[in-house]
């Protein structure tokens, strides 16, 4: 009975991921584990980042992606003056490291002051965590690489049984 719920709980696992909102190409690979892509688009990615940043002072949050990184930008309106805004913006990397997905804010600043390094680092992981769960629900799921064009995000994942 074993040996069937192996080929179940891939096929189960491809269906997670059909369902969900990124697009996902699948392969099985010569030593029965499969090969996920997970594609994520511009949108996804700044519902995403938005999230993440959980400020409810930040708004229009706009994410431009170029070849191998991200940019961001959004406004943070001015506590003491809520007629103002400030302009945020920051660097984003996202890269495969021991399986896992890692995300690197840089260069990130509110009118053109940096940004406190705790608060960055807390976005880095929160994004990293969001983004994850885009990929397969499967615990022996390894992240293999990432790929930033202009057009998306593809994260290659290894499932294994």
């Amino acid at each position: 009975m074993h040996k069937n719920l192996k080929p179940f709980s891939f096929m189960l696992a491809a269906i997670m991921l059909l369902l969900t909102a990124c697009k996902a190409n699948i392969t099985r690979n010569q030593d029965g584990t499969l090969t996920l892509e997970t594609t994520i688009t511009q949108q996804e990615l700044q519902e995403v980042i938005t999230d993440s940043i959980s400020d409810p002072l930040i708004k229009n949050v706009v994410v431009s992606l170029q070849p191998g990184y991200i940019i961001v930008s959004g406004e943070r309106q001015r506590l003491n003056d809520a007629g103002k805004t400030d302009i945020l913006t920051f660097r984003l990397d996202l890269r495969a490291g021991s399986g896992q997905l890692v995300a690197s804010v840089s260069k990130a600043q509110i009118d053109g002051k940096p940004i406190e390094q705790n608060r960055v680092d807390n976005w880095n992981q929160t994004i990293a965590n969001r983004l994850s769960k885009l990929g397969p629900k499967n615990p022996n799921s390894t992240l293999q690489s990432v790929s930033i064009t202009t057009d998306a995000v593809t994260l290659t994942w290894n499932v294994s049984s």
